[in-house]
């Protein structure tokens, strides 16, 4: 019979932390994850990306992966994890290496890959990931893997991601005191597309954005590589907290009051609706026009998408992209957006759900999920380096499942 995998992916926002476990076929190429488990915890110790408060964050990972255990019927010791925040850049490379006229091997793109990585970058700054964008063998350009074919030199064009080394470490030091193993870093940008495009949206051309409560994620797809990617330090939270100081609530009150009655299209909203607050909550009473709300929101997110009209313009993309765009996070799911951002970037614009994923999908079928579940898309692709199940480290393993047990016990 085959080695099934079991692989957990850990999304760790500035609003919630998401857990995934999906089991995949070990011995097949299959890239389908059979997601077996869910968890979803607050995240109180984190903002923007950075790690604000240590302890808070770590009780917030271990309550995401005990939720997820329980669901799934396993311990949890290894994690891939989603990474996001404002720290986040990226920049294109070129390596080149010679192969003497012999048949290119995988080992050859390995050494290719780490020759575009070989670049100056800054001390404070770590490199993530990188995504080749396309090869060239001697003077042969545009090629998608050169495996197989001969000549005397590779080239490769890559788009590096790094992130700022403290902040890395800081998540990495909360990820590990929660008891698990980190196998692999995946920038949102990259995940939440691995999630929800199909090949042929890549080749076409098509823009993947990720709005997510403290940042938003950009990447740009052409011709079956990623052209563009950049994360801006704006998104739900800032929307948040707009319509509390604009409507004079509480934080609380205003996070509530922009799920349940949130609009980004004031027109649509009759002018003489209102909103008791004291329907949601204890501390204000007051009544607010639901219209005003409705005008606070579109300007925020008018904001998010003119500066991400700006990005497409940088790299000529702007209106040119006939696959047009695909919105992922918790933020995009406010009524009107669709149509605010189609008015905004002159695209046809849909929202990117989770596509190929089998198992519970009625959990994760969600934009949301799309970074978490990305991940996990990313991390069977890269099977063959990552552990499989039954190989992990038996210490790490027995903490695990002692709180597993534990968080079973009445």
């Amino acid at each position: 019979m085959p080695r099934e995998r079991v692989l957990a992916s850990l999304d760790i926002g500035s609003a919630k932390i998401r857990t995934v476990v999906a089991v995949s076929d070990g011995e097949s190429n299959q890239q389908v994850p059979n997601v077996i488990g869910v968890g979803l915890s607050p995240s109180l110790g984190l903002r923007k990306g950075h790690v604000i408060d240590v302890e808070e964050l770590i009780h917030n990972i271990i309550a995401s992966l005990e939720d997820a255990e329980r669901m799934a019927g396993v311990p949890i010791n290894h994690v891939l994890v989603g990474m996001s925040g404002a720290h986040i850049e990226a920049f294109d490379s070129r390596g080149v290496i010679a192969i003497s006229g012999s048949e290119i091997t995988v080992d050859d793109v390995a050494r290719v890959l780490d020759a575009a990585q070989a670049v100056s970058i800054p001390t404070n700054r770590r490199i993530l990931h990188i995504e080749p964008k396309a090869y060239a063998v001697d003077e042969q350009r545009g090629i998608t893997n050169p495996v197989g074919m001969t000549g005397i030199r590779l080239e490769v064009e890559a788009h590096i991601i790094t992130g700022h080394v403290q902040h890395v470490k800081n998540v990495e030091k909360c990820v590990d005191q929660a008891g698990v193993d980190i196998d692999g870093m995946v920038p949102a940008t990259i995940a939440a597309s691995e999630a929800v495009l199909t090949k042929r949206q890549k080749e076409l051309g098509v823009a993947v954005l990720d709005i997510g409560a403290g940042c938003t994620s950009l990447a740009v797809f052409e011709e079956g590589s990623i052209l563009h990617s950049v994360t801006l330090p704006i998104g739900g939270e800032s929307v948040t907290n707009d319509i509390a100081i604009g409507m004079r609530t509480s934080i609380d009150t205003a996070e509530k009051i922009k799920i349940e009655f949130g609009s980004v299209l004031p027109s649509e909203v009759a002018e003489r609706e209102m909103i008791d607050l004291s329907s949601v909550s204890k501390v204000d009473t007051q009544t607010v026009s639901k219209r005003y709300m409705a005008e606070i929101m579109q300007a925020r997110y008018f904001e998010i998408f003119t500066l991400v009209k700006e990005e497409l313009q940088k790299i000529g993309r702007s209106g040119m992209l006939p696959a047009g765009v695909l919105l992922t996070g918790a933020a995009v799911k406010a009524p009107g957006v669709l149509d605010l951002v189609r008015d905004v970037l002159g695209l046809p614009v849909q929202m990117g759900f989770p596509v190929d994923i089998g198992g519970v999908i009625e959990k994760v079928d969600d934009p949301a999920y799309a970074t978490a579940l990305g991940t996990l898309v990313w991390g069977i692709r890269e099977g063959n380096q990552l552990p499989r199940s039954g190989s992990f480290q038996f210490g790490r393993a027995a903490q695990r499942v002692g709180s597993w047990v534990k968080s079973l016990l009445p």
